[in-house]
């Protein structure tokens, strides 16, 4: 039945491959838990609340964070779900369980003075070798077009457009959207593709390779970004995704509209999109502190 439900949200739901990972890891687990010491097969039927809570408990006493304990229910309850369409089961017994609130965090993102100096001082060293100039180019991308690392890996080749100035990205659940883009992101990705082609002729599908042709990987887009921002950048993490943070909070600081940034994000919910209105305001309160005579400590 577990197998089922994977199948279930891999081809009818189209979700993510690192969800599907994370829904089969956390199921897997649960299994293994309700038939420890049983000579019994999972019986997903007679599962109870109680039994639920059991596990819940059990993992939280094994360590497992507040954000990961959501998740687990999160994957019990459309699991269970899963088992009310598809095999009759009558109620949802993980619908019950109270989920662990989590402390509001805001995004982590470079201050823009220091995300240009660092993309521009890797562009600077690009001059003819391929892979320094890739690079930089994930670089730029990242934070010019706001991508997610998974959305970066898997951009095809015809899928960008420099002709149009557009990007046409794959985002979750395959929702395909649209990023414009300017002319300095059109010149770099000339000439990258211009290097990639001279070393590798007849590479058609991906537009990010490798020197053997082969595509990127998600370890690989990191140690990149991390080595690019080490000594550059402050801020408490080092990942693609702060780039795409970045990208969202200066456009907002700039003036661009919610509903904008939501779409070039690929958010499916505004609310999701609103967090970095938090990170503008605080921004715009420590400008104001340090700036307005009246806001100022006085006496030193």
């Amino acid at each position: 039945m577990i197998d089922d439900f994977i199948r279930y949200i891999r081809t009818e739901l189209g979700l993510a491959p690192l969800t599907v990972e994370a829904y089969r890891h956390d199921l897997d687990q649960w299994a293994d838990y309700a038939t420890s010491g049983s000579r019994y097969e999972l019986c997903p039927e007679s599962t109870t609340l109680s039994d639920l809570r059991l596990w819940i408990a059990d993992r939280a006493a094994k360590g497992d964070t507040p954000r990961t304990l959501r998740r687990k229910i999160q994957t019990l309850r459309a699991f269970f779900r899963f088992m009310m369409l598809r095999h009759g089961l009558r109620s949802n017994p993980a619908a019950d369980i109270t989920v662990p609130k989590l402390p509001r965090r805001l995004p982590v993102y470079i201050r823009q003075e220091e995300t240009n100096a660092m993309i521009d001082s890797e562009k600077a060293g690009c001059e003819d070798d391929f892979e320094a100039t890739r690079n930089a180019l994930i670089l730029d991308m990242l934070y010019t077009a706001g991508l997610r690392c998974s959305e970066l890996i898997g951009l095809k080749d015809s899928h960008v457009d420099t002709v149009k100035g557009e990007l046409k990205v794959l985002g979750k659940r395959n929702k395909e959207r649209i990023v414009p883009f300017g002319a300095e992101l059109s010149d770099m990705i000339a000439r990258y593709r211009e290097l990639r082609d001279s070393v590798l002729p007849g590479v058609k599908d991906a537009f990010f390779v490798r020197p053997d042709g082969q595509p990127l990987y998600r370890k690989l887009v990191y140690n990149i970004v991390h080595r690019a921002m080490e000594g550059r950048v402050h801020a408490s993490r080092m990942s693609p995704h702060v780039l795409r943070h970045s990208f969202a909070t200066d456009m907002l600081n700039a003036g661009a509209g919610l509903t904008s940034v939501q779409q070039l994000l690929g958010h499916s919910s505004l609310s999701t999109t609103q967090v970095y209105t938090h990170i503008s305001f605080r921004e715009l309160k420590q400008n104001y502190q340090l700036a307005h005579p009246r806001a100022q400590n006085k006496g030193g």
